[in-house]
């Protein structure tokens, strides 16, 4: 049985530290005390590090809150639709070959000004002339035999009325007078088929002279080449198609953009809605439009419906080339001068300052606004209840509610702690 170690067997050096006497270590080690020493320290340590944990994330959870905000402004709401197009001439023509044969000369080049009717090629005419002058041949052979005929006529008009007096005295018969008078008729109706040929043969004449002409290859109207698709020499067939030989703008100060905009967006959109693109050769220049026709015309490709909407464009300067990407935005709607906040503000919601405020839990739940922003005011969130009008994505119109320009609209919060000078208790 161990003895309790007497008063006198022990000694303190210093605060904190126990000292025993030999005999009295001796005593102690040979019992079950040992072990629950250092239990109990075990148990000690654990309990001291769990209240200093709970201490430290007590003052971490109190501690202070910062607002990012930004102040409600009067300006601009702009809803607008982006689309990718292309810019055109606005009237591009194609000029063509209706005749077949070799490209005998070529007077116009990429970026020739041309006049209406100037030639720009020319086809080896002289199958064309050739047929021209058949056509006349065979017309001046009708002629001739409207001439003959007309003798013809002459002469059975005179024997007819001769015998036609003759009759009268039984010098001919009456057999005769009918034989006349048939060959009279005849004669005239020659005539006429004559003269029928003549306007055939006249109409011959004047095809063989188109086809002869349609080897000159002219310009259609003013304007500027910006393809050629033939090479001197070049046999062109136009038997089946006709074959493309030149592209020419009517007038590149005038361009638009033809873009392709989703069937989602296209009911906005409408006749002089202004609009703004930017190209790749001129990335910080936008240029301004206008929408001139929405086309009733659906493109479908792969499923995904999509309008061509055509935009016009001044192009005095012309720095826009023909086939040019351009990005385009199109305002669908606009808002000027009106009480604006970020669209960011109506989606916050304050953490857990919300629960000791009741007065701003109050205020979202007693109006009957479809919207709400909160604002910082003395250093307090409050809750304003808005009715919110056009969305451009990046502001709201606030239309109505108790926000002015310039409060303090909240878009976020961060939480800092109160105790972050204090150390951070290790394990």
């Amino acid at each position: 049985m161990n003895e309790p170690i007497a008063p006198d067997a022990q000694k303190t050096n210093s605060p904190g530290q126990l000292v025993q006497f030999p005999a009295a270590r001796a005593r102690v080690k040979g019992g079950r005390g040992h072990g629950r020493y250092w239990l109990g320290g075990i148990v000690l340590v654990f309990l001291a590090v769990a209240i200093a944990a709970g201490v430290w994330w007590s003052l971490e959870s109190n501690g202070a809150i910062r607002y990012t905000t930004v102040p409600a402004s009067r300006g601009a709401v702009t809803r607008a639709v982006t689309a990718t197009g292309t810019v055109n001439p606005e009237l591009t023509i194609i000029v063509g070959s209706y005749v077949s044969g070799v490209i005998q000369e070529l007077y116009c080049d990429y970026n020739t000004q041309v006049k209406k009717g100037q030639v720009c090629a020319k086809i080896d005419p002289r199958p064309y002339q050739t047929l021209v002058n058949q056509a006349k041949a065979n017309l001046a052979i009708g002629k001739a035999q409207l001439v003959k005929d007309q003798a013809s006529l002459g002469y059975a008009k005179i024997n007819y009325e001769r015998n036609l007096r003759l009759v009268d005295t039984h010098a001919v018969s009456k057999d005769a007078v009918d034989n006349a008078r048939s060959e009279y008729e005849q004669a005239e109706a020659q005539i006429a088929f004559d003269q029928a040929t003549i306007e055939q043969r006249e109409a011959q004449l004047d095809s063989a002279q188109v086809n002869l002409d349609y080897t000159d290859i002219v310009s259609p109207v003013d304007g500027t080449v910006v393809s050629r698709a033939v090479t001197m020499g070049q046999t062109v067939a136009a038997s089946f198609q006709t074959p493309t030989l030149f592209l020419i703008a009517s007038d590149l100060k005038k361009m638009q953009v033809d873009t392709n905009v989703s069937e989602s967006d296209i009911g906005g959109l409408k006749e002089g809605s202004p609009a703004t693109f930017t190209v790749d050769a001129f990335p910080k220049r936008v240029f301004q439009g206008k929408v001139s026709q929405v086309r009733q015309s659906p493109q479908t490709v792969q499923n995904v419906v999509t309008f061509d909407v055509v935009v016009s464009v001044d192009n005095s300067d012309l720095d826009l080339k023909p086939g040019m990407t351009a990005a385009t935005r199109i305002v669908v709607d606009q808002r000027t001068g009106v009480v604006r906040v970020p669209s960011q503000a109506l989606r916050f919601v304050p953490g857990g300052i919300v629960a000791g405020l009741p007065a701003a839990v109050d205020a979202t739940r007693s109006g009957d606004a479809q919207a709400q922003v909160w604002v910082l005011r003395e250093g307090r969130p409050v809750a304003v209840p808005v009715e919110i009008g056009l969305d451009d994505e990046s502001f709201v119109e606030i239309m109505a509610g108790n926000l002015k320009p310039g409060d303090q609209v909240i878009l976020a919060e961060q939480r800092q702690a109160a105790g972050r000078a204090l150390p951070r208790p290790r394990l």
